[in-house]
């Protein structure tokens, strides 16, 4: 490894990763390991912490062939901890790991710039990371991100599938786009045929612009819009798509009708349809439209409040009882949970 082309990335991004910090952040950029302070935790009763990992896929290929590299690290931070606030959890800390071919130095800054956008958008510390040098092994503008991210809740605030009744409100929550999933599928329709400096009319943008469009972070204000709705159950619409991933969060008794006409499907999506995904697949692999879920007893209040935050969202939906003729237009991600159905 190039190490004082790793000492110059350091250098870029010290500024950068210092405007994270969050006040039980011990010690300084470029120590072997990132300190928090636990007796933060002392104002909890039960803290629970929480954790994800996650990284952004196939949608990096769209960054290294625009050469624009300051907004994959939103992707990333938005993948780890729009799944840590599901739960009800506040994101603390954030560790990012790149591995490339060969440090650029500006390349490298540039990447964890957006990470710490992203993390400065959640509310959590870049606590730290590793940039790895892989000669021989990758090329020399190939890099791929993760991350890694703890969070903490309140036990008798948890969210879950317990907290779920009959009669129960879906509410959306719209995504910016594509976000980081369905990628490969996206990649493989849209780019067979345009490049991405095409201007598509739909998108009042460049293909590649509309594509490389960062992922909606949802931290902010997700808790409290739960308790201001009678607080139940949050899902983030990832890869399987919105039946799937609802599903996983409502237990085995219950189903949830989702009204398609509820709303209007983003144009990247319907281009993706109208370049001849069928909407089974579509609805299986992309958000739709959709970039979380919430699952309230009471949506007026959840909804103005996700509003005064900048979040368009609006009811999609209602939970009964399950019944022998129930069946999931998708499978629970992960195996277990109650049954979904688009409707209309």
């Amino acid at each position: 490894m190039d190490v004082e082309a790793g000492e110059r990335a350091v250098d870029l991004m010290r500024a950068r990763v210092q405007a994270t910090m969050r006040p039980e952040v011990v010690g300084d950029l470029g120590g072997f390991a990132g300190l928090f302070d636990a007796s933060a935790f002392s104002r909890f009763k039960r803290p629970l912490l929480a954790t994800a990992t996650d990284g952004v896929g196939t949608k990096i290929a769209i960054a290294r062939a625009m050469d624009i590299h300051d907004t994959i690290g939103i992707d990333l931070v938005a993948m780890v901890v729009d799944d840590l606030v599901v739960c009800g959890a506040e994101p603390l800390f954030m560790t990012d790991y790149i591995a490339t071919g060969k440090v650029v130095p500006e390349r490298i800054a540039a990447i964890v710039s957006g990470i710490a956008t992203g993390c400065e958008q959640a509310g959590c510390a870049l606590l730290g990371g590793e940039t790895a040098e892989h000669p021989g092994l990758m090329a020399p503008d190939e890099y791929d991100v993760a991350g890694a991210g703890t969070a903490v809740v309140e036990a008798d605030r948890l969210l879950g599938p317990d907290r779920v009744r009959a009669g129960d409100t879906v509410i959306a929550m719209a995504s910016s786009g594509l976000h980081s999933n369905g990628y490969s599928l996206a990649r493989k329709v849209l780019l067979a045929d345009w490049s991405l400096e095409r201007e598509v009319p739909e998108f009042g943008r460049t293909l590649g612009e509309e594509m490389l469009e960062p992922t909606r972070i949802y931290t902010k204000g997700l808790p409290r819009a739960g308790r201001r709705g009678s607080g139940a159950r949050f899902s983030h619409v990832t890869g399987g798509g919105l039946a799937s991933n609802l599903a996983r969060v409502l237990p085995s008794h219950l189903h949830a009708d989702i009204e398609r006409s509820s709303w209007e499907v983003p144009p990247v999506f319907q281009v993706l349809l109208d370049q001849g995904v069928a909407r089974d697949d579509a609805e299986r692999t992309f958000n739709m439209g959709i970039g979380m879920i919430a699952v309230v007893a009471d949506p007026a209040p959840a909804v103005a409040l996700l509003a005064s935050r900048g979040v368009p969202a609006w009811v999609c939906g209602t939970v009964r009882e399950r019944t022998p003729e129930d069946v999931s237009d998708a499978p629970a991600k992960g195996g277990r949970g109650g049954t979904v159905t688009l409707l209309g």
